[in-house]
């Protein structure tokens, strides 16, 4: 019976990321194949010598700030003990490499395969590694009846592909990758079916459904090209600012680091911090560095240099939580398949065998030995007691924490805020003006950079009437980011009226000459200087005493001056 085959690889002319390895799963008889890989798996190490000397990449990681040192794995792979053997000895995180996208895991409406992902649990659960489940949401390797479905079917196709996915690897998944390369290079959105039904909202709907099916797991969007600050990361990094404004539960950020020689960016510490900046986990998740085939001894040297400066860029972010190599060695790596000529991408070689990468690797690991692992801190959060405010009244309070570690950076997050009021991440300054009367439960919660985190929670009760002349609404407009001929924003409409919202248009005058070009949350529409946003489904309904964020990007040229006035469904806002 035919288990495995190979496919001709995807077109080689695409960017790095973009394409995916050659070896892919064949369904049937899956039940099978997992009862005899997970002994086989179990068995090779024992069975053979170590093919690397010395001490290996996964346990230098974790002495090197509780990291993780993993690699993808195919099925076809699973069979291959010394691939098994080497992928185990060195390696304590698997991401499967195709056996959880949406061609494998739903390739017919309603229909699902679990099958080859199954196996990739089996084998890591075998071997004591974790998993980086991936992935529920990419353009490629979709079914072709996702792409021919009408746009008002496409979000429910896939919140029930992300719930069925999710809920059947729940608990197997220490973070999901939930959705892969929404970007293109100039920072503009991937015209896939999802965001043409949806709009950028889709990423939001589909983290909250992912989260929804899996809580424990971790979120991640991932995209390649993001290492060094450009464009397409700027779009990236606005994009998250906005996702966590909204309180949607975005974790992390994948860095896929698919190099060429000589190619890999000298800022690529410094962008991934941005980022742990936020509250985000950061992890390198696919990373290859490819040469121009046959490779030199000058090229191996170069390369061993390039991985370990990877490493070191990592290492230099607490919040970078590991790194992945997109294949175990060579011989299995997708990049001859999709680049003609090139090859010799990773740190072991045809033969799986250590290349002078793999050794810099290591030096570079054990260099770094003995860092504070990630949680072993302890943050204490000083509870400020009840609050009390009015409508209409302006309001602060400092949270204060400490660190039991010194010379940490702490950030600041809050859930149950009363409408108007906001907390700074950086300072732990809550502030604002209450915009209508509420008994709240806050919770805050203070992070510092290797993911330990601490908590208070108390009760801010605001008593008063409407605010304004708006009568019905009030808008808080704030300018998340902004550079040269771009800017990102978000409105928080709060409903200061006694009946619900169901449905709401958002209009406003732009001072300047701002161009909106993506709404995060919902539709858009700008005539001269006139914008108007619009909801989403899952966000139209806002309840008397509630609120709704809606973030959005736009460009500019001169002047980029807040609008001043608001309304909502024709009714002027406050």
């Amino acid at each position: 019976m035919k288990m495995w085959q190979s496919r001709r690889a995807p077109d080689a002319t695409r960017p790095p990321g973009r394409t995916r390895r050659r070896r892919m799963f064949a369904t049937g008889a899956a039940t099978a194949i997992v009862a005899a890989v997970a002994p086989l798996a179990l068995g090779s190490t024992a069975a053979h010598a170590a093919l690397a000397p010395g001490t290996p990449l996964k346990t230098l990681a974790a002495a090197a700030g509780g990291r993780y040192f993993g690699s993808d794995m195919t099925g076809d792979l699973l069979s291959n003990q010394t691939v098994t053997q080497l992928q185990s000895q060195q390696f304590n995180m698997v991401t499967p490499g195709n056996e959880m996208k949406w061609d494998t895991t739903e390739p017919s409406n309603g229909t699902f395969n679990f099958g080859p992902g199954d196996q990739i649990v089996a084998y890591a659960q075998a071997n004591s590694e974790r998993l980086r489940c991936h992935n529920l949401v990419w353009q490629s390797q979709l079914p072709s009846w996702v792409s021919a479905l009408p746009a008002s079917q496409v979000q429910a196709a896939m919140e029930t592909h992300i719930t069925t996915e999710a809920t059947h690897y729940k608990g197997d998944c220490y973070a999901w990758d939930v959705v892969n390369e929404p970007f293109n290079s100039d920072g503009s959105f991937v015209a896939d079916p999802f965001f043409n039904a949806m709009g950028s909202g889709y990423i939001a709907d589909a983290l909250r459904t992912a989260h929804a099916a899996d809580p424990n797991a971790k979120l991640y969007l991932n995209d390649f090209s993001i290492e060094g600050m450009n464009a397409k990361s700027n779009a990236m990094f606005s994009l998250a600012q906005s996702l966590l404004a909204q309180g949607v539960p975005l974790g992390g950020i994948g860095f896929e680091s698919h190099f060429i020689l000589g190619q890999v960016p000298s800022d690529m510490q410094a962008n991934m911090q941005r980022f742990a900046n936020l509250g985000l986990d950061v992890a390198v998740t696919e990373l290859d560095d490819r040469i121009n085939l046959p490779a030199s001894s000058a090229n191996l040297t170069q390369q061993a240099t390039e991985f370990s400066n990877v490493v070191k860029d990592c290492l230099g972010v607490s919040r970078c939580v590991g790194v992945t190599q997109w294949a175990v060695g060579d011989a299995d790596s997708w990049v001859p398949g999709a680049f003609s000529g090139q090859g010799a991408a990773t740190m072991f070689d045809q033969s799986y065998s250590p290349k002078p990468a793999f050794t810099s690797v290591q030096s570079t690991l054990a260099a770094a030995g003995g860092t504070t692992p990630p949680g072993t801190n302890t943050v204490t959060v000083t509870n400020p007691g009840a609050q009390t405010g009015t409508v209409g009244t302006a309001a602060s309070l400092q949270i204060h924490a400490t660190d039991s570690a010194a010379g940490q950076t702490l950030s600041y997050s809050a859930t149950g805020l009363p409408a108007g009021l906001a907390i700074n991440a950086s300072t732990g300054l809550i502030s604002g003006t209450p915009t209508a009367a509420a008994n709240s439960a806050v919770t805050v919660t203070v992070r510092d950079g290797t993911g330990a985190s601490g908590t208070a929670s108390f009760a801010w009760n605001t008593s008063g009437g409407t605010v304004g002349t708006g009568g019905t609404c009030h808008i808080t407009y704030t300018k998340t980011a902004e550079w040269a001929g771009g800017f990102t924003a978000q409105a928080v409409i709060a409903n200061t009226g006694k009946t619900a919202i169901n449905g709401w248009s958002l209009t406003f005058t732009f001072p300047g000459d701002q161009k909106l070009t993506s709404n995060f949350n919902g539709g858009f529409s700008q005539t001269g200087k006139n914008a108007t946003l619009t909801n989403a489904t899952y966000n139209g309904a806002i309840a008397a005493g509630a609120s709704v964020t809606v973030g959005f990007q736009g460009t500019w040229t001169s002047n980029d001056t807040n609008p001043a006035s608001f309304s909502v469904n024709g009714t002027a806002c406050s």
